[in-house]
């Protein structure tokens, strides 16, 4: 059949079945939006008058023709083909719903339709060759939904498409040429599908195309220069493909490109240095590819560049001087390469950075002792180079630092006692495979919240210090092959490792070696060790005894004259003489919600924060009061725990951000309805929650109000269904949760969850991006164990996370409980339960599972979906749009 003919006949097909399905042109809109009703049954209508114009949703034009219909979010599952008898329809928005089944070709002939949204639903099937009759279609959105088979050439005659969004499909196919000749494309977004072939040549080229997104696919060929050849270009995301040839030296024309993604492809040639006229560039990333050359000294033109990553390529020369320019960069990776010289001292004026990747180049020479110089450093991995002299002293100075990565390297000396101060150190610590001697320091003891720690492969001496006792995070540890002896400390982390972890040490004995300390020293050894151990019992009790008594003597004072002043308030308060706060002068405050600018007042925003009976709630990023406002509206005012004044330093960058976040717009995502700044403090007004957090709901808490109503099976389903949904959103917009737990989950008055928290990292300092701070900062339980040995959040990570708030749910169990034993946290002990001989119903929560058979076979089938969320292994965890939908089915069953 000759294609033209095709088409012909496949529009003729559809416009029969427009005619066939829609109702008839004499019948009008009434007709329609009946039929529309039956079909899909919104809850708001069921009661609604007659006059369809006045429907929820629903607008009307002057001569009462419906123009819009708008009902996202409203859990739809019904059948919307009605909607093509809506003849003068602009806009139909059904995103965000669950509804199945084909796209409807009957919406072909909606002549004057601009806007079709029916995104993240569960559609399948081809996209309907008839859409393509639709001539004044200007934005259609099919992102997040299952249609498959190929982008159909009967779209070609859309001229007035200004955005495509396509993504997270199963589409097959080339991107069709014809794409390149639409005038008014800004947008065209057709990531996570299975689309082959090259990108269009001439993309770009007659149009204002703003943004390009189409990773995860399977495309090949080159980048086309025409993308840049207007200049127009803004964000390029190309992950994750198998494109080949050179980057264009046309990018540079492109002077507001902010985006550009183009990591693990097969591009070769060398980074071109126009790179340095994109001025407006924020984000590089080119990794996993096969670059060579030098990294360009223009680069240091960018001055907003927050994120450059060219890891793994094949890089070669220095580091160049001129990076140290960029006062705003954040992460510097440009691991796995060839790069050599000495380290990049000038990458020290850069103090904003917050990550430094060096690992597996060839960089050599001893390491500055001002190795920090107070910056914000949190991940510094240095591994396999070639590294010499003694780690610096200067060391302890990085005081925000997460993760330390000098392993394989030519360091010798004594590890410095510096590298105790550095308290914030949580995800590892590895020294191993270098040429460190001397004692252990004492002063590791004092790393109470590193999880990893690997000296392996040294020359290190002398016995264990029984202060590394004090590691109380302490997971992972690796002592082997040094010159250690003596006896192993009596301690969990030690005891519960592998004997691997302590070989290769000659004179160590104790568990887990299965070595005997008696014969290594004597027959006298355990004589003498008794005897000096009771001098010193009895030495350290008796100073034990007289410390305690003395600070009992203290905080019995200290508590006496604070109750003396607490009563002495409540009898002012009694009295009418209240302690007011006065009046903070608030340089910058806005509501966002017209209807509630007049019930807001800032100043009662701003004393709430002073009083710490107001207080609801401290996270990990933010403390939460209670606020009443004199019209009697209660509001949640988030005092945010920012870092070196960002409020002063940022303002305008921050105002921004809350702007922005005001606008995200989703059922499960905490949303601002205003802020207040002041002095160095901002604070974030949001909605009350009457009924607190899922932590709460659970667990019980004394900072609610009044009776917790008893959880049931049903509502902690569409809770963790509705956390699931929020979620999936975020990472639909590229947004990586910091603090996913169930204390950041809110309930609103019909238990509906709303996930808090959302990007906050911003707000803490808005030149910051969420990947520069590591997610261990969040709430202890839910870190997934990849982040020990990573160094960033990930998708992955929050998959685990909302994994454990899975099973937390189904077991009404804190996710770490002395009851699981030590070292033993709730993800464990629900993985090992086969071991112990239980069967999944066992380790659930009985009152609920015992109630009937449907909810434990629900129960179960969710038990399976958090069992895959947390695999100990990132690539088997499903990503969330899936966990959305296997939750749903568990939900149908």
């Amino acid at each position: 059949m000759h294609p033209a003919f095709r088409r012909c006949l496949l529009l003729s097909l559809g416009l029969i079945s427009a005619s066939l399905l829609a109702p008839r042109a004499g019948a009008g809109d009434a007709a329609a939006m009946q039929a529309l009703r039956r079909g899909l049954a919104p809850p708001d209508w069921a009661a609604a008058p007659a006059d369809h114009c006045a429907w929820r949703g629903v607008t009307c034009g002057g001569a009462r023709e419906v123009t819009a219909v708008e009902l996202p979010r409203r859990g739809l599952r019904g059948d919307f083909s009605a909607a093509a008898g809506l003849r003068a329809l602009a806009r139909l928005d059904l995103s965000f719903n669950a509804l199945s089944g084909a796209v409807p070709a009957a919406l072909g002939a909606l002549a004057r339709l601009e806007l079709l949204d029916l995104s993240m639903n569960r559609l399948s099937g081809p996209i309907p060759p008839a859409l393509g009759l639709a001539a004044g279609l200007k934005f259609l959105n099919l992102s997040n939904n299952a249609l498959s088979g190929s982008i159909p050439d009967e779209l070609r005659g859309l001229k007035e498409l200004q955005e495509v969004q396509i993504s997270a499909n199963n589409l097959t196919g080339a991107i069709p040429g014809w794409l390149a000749g639409l005038p008014g494309l800004r947008v065209l977004s057709a990531y996570e599908n299975a689309l082959s072939g090259p990108i269009p040549p001439g993309l770009g080229l007659s149009s204002n195309l703003q943004v390009l997104n189409l990773h995860s696919n399977g495309l090949e060929g080159s980048i086309p220069s025409s993308l840049f050849d207007l200049g127009n270009l803004q964000v390029l995301i190309l992950t994750v493909n198998r494109l080949n040839g050179t980057i264009p030296d046309s990018i540079g024309r492109c002077l507001g490109l902010s985006n550009v993604r183009i990591g693990n492809n097969r591009l070769a040639g060398a980074i071109p240095a126009s790179i340095g006229d994109a001025t407006s560039l924020t984000y590089f990333e080119a990794d996993s590819n096969q670059l060579s050359g030098s990294i360009p000294a223009q680069f240091a033109r960018c001055a907003n560049l927050t994120l450059l990553n060219l890891a793994y390529n094949r890089l070669v020369g220095e580091v160049p001087d001129m990076l140290g320019e960029l006062r705003n960069l954040q992460e510097l990776i440009i691991s796995g390469n060839g790069l050599g010289g000495e380290y990049p001292r000038s990458i020290l004026r850069c103090r904003n950075l917050s990550k430094l990747d060096l690992s597996y180049n060839a960089f050599r020479g001893g390491l500055p002792d001002t190795i920090c110089n107070g910056s914000r450093l949190q991940f510094l991995v240095l591994d396999h180079n070639e590294f010499s002299g003694s780690i610096p002293h200067g060391i302890g100075g990085c005081s925000r630092l997460l993760e330390l990565q000098l392993a394989n390297n030519n360091l010798s000396g004594e590890i410095p006692a510096e590298m105790g101060k550095i308290k914030s150190l949580q995800i590892a610590l590895n020294l191993s495979f270098n040429h460190l001697s001397g004692p252990l320091p004492r002063e590791l003891g004092r790393l109470d919240k590193l999880v990893a720690l690997d000296l392996s492969s040294n020359e290190i001496s002398g016995e264990i210090p029984a202060d590394m006792r004090g590691m109380l995070s302490l997971i992972v540890v690796n002592l082997s092959n040094n010159r250690l002896r003596g006896a192993i400390p009596v301690f969990g982390p030690f005891q519960k490792s592998a004997g691997s972890s302590f070989s290769g040490n000659a004179k160590l004995c104790g568990d887990p070696l299965d070595v005997d300390c008696g014969p290594i020293y004597g027959s006298n050894y355990g004589s003498d060790h008794r005897k000096i151990s009771y001098r010193v019992a009895l030495a350290v009790a008796g100073s034990c005894v007289l410390i305690f008594s003395v600070v009992s003597l203290v905080v019995t004072l200290f508590m006496w004259r604070e109750r003396q002043e607490k009563e002495a308030d409540a009898k002012k308060a009694e009295a009418g003489e209240a302690v007011v706060v006065e009046a903070r002068h608030v340089m910058a405050s806005s509501v966002f919600i017209e209807s509630l600018q007049q019930a807001i007042d800032f100043q009662t925003c701003v004393q709430a924060t002073f009083k710490d009976a107001s207080a609801l709630r401290s996270g990990t990023f933010s403390t939460t009061y209670k606020a009443v406002m004199p019209s009697g509206m209660v509001v949640c005012v988030k005092k945010l725990k920012s870092v070196d004044r960002a409020v002063v330093h940022h303002q305008a960058k921050m105002i921004r951000e809350l702007e922005r976040l005001a606008h995200i717009n989703h059922p499960n995502l905490v949303r601002p309805i205003g802020y207040v700044i002041y002095e160095d403090v901002a604070l974030l007004l949001q909605y009350d929650m009457p009924n607190g957090t899922l932590l709460q709901l659970l667990h019980g808490s004394n900072n609610c109000d009044g009776d917790q109503e008893k959880p049931d099976w049903p509502k902690l389903l569409s809770i963790a269904i509705g956390v699931a949904e929020g979620l999936a959103f975020l990472h639909q917009i590229a947004t990586i949760h910091l603090d996913i737990s169930s204390g950041n989950v809110f309930l609103d008055s019909h238990y509906n969850a709303l996930l808090g928290e959302v990007e906050i990292s911003k707000l803490l300092d808005p030149s910051k991006g969420t990947a520069s701070i590591s997610a261990v900062a969040g709430t202890f339980g839910y870190i997934p164990p990849e982040y020990a040995y990573s160094m960033q959040v990930t998708v992955p990570g929050n998959v685990y996370s909302f994994g454990v708030l899975l099973l937390e749910i189904l077991t009404s169990k804190m996710p770490v409980d002395e009851e699981f034993g030590e070292g033993v946290d709730l993800v464990k002990w629900v993985h090992s339960a086969p071991e112990r001989g239980e069967t999944p119903e066992q380790i659930m929560d009985p009152r609920l599972s015992t109630v009937s058979f449907a909810w434990r076979r629900q129960m179960l089938a969710v038990l399976k979906v958090a069992m895959l969320c947390t695999e100990r292994a990132p690539a088997k965890r499903p990503k969330m749009k899936k966990a959305v939908e296997m939750l749903q089915e568990a939900k149908n069953s």
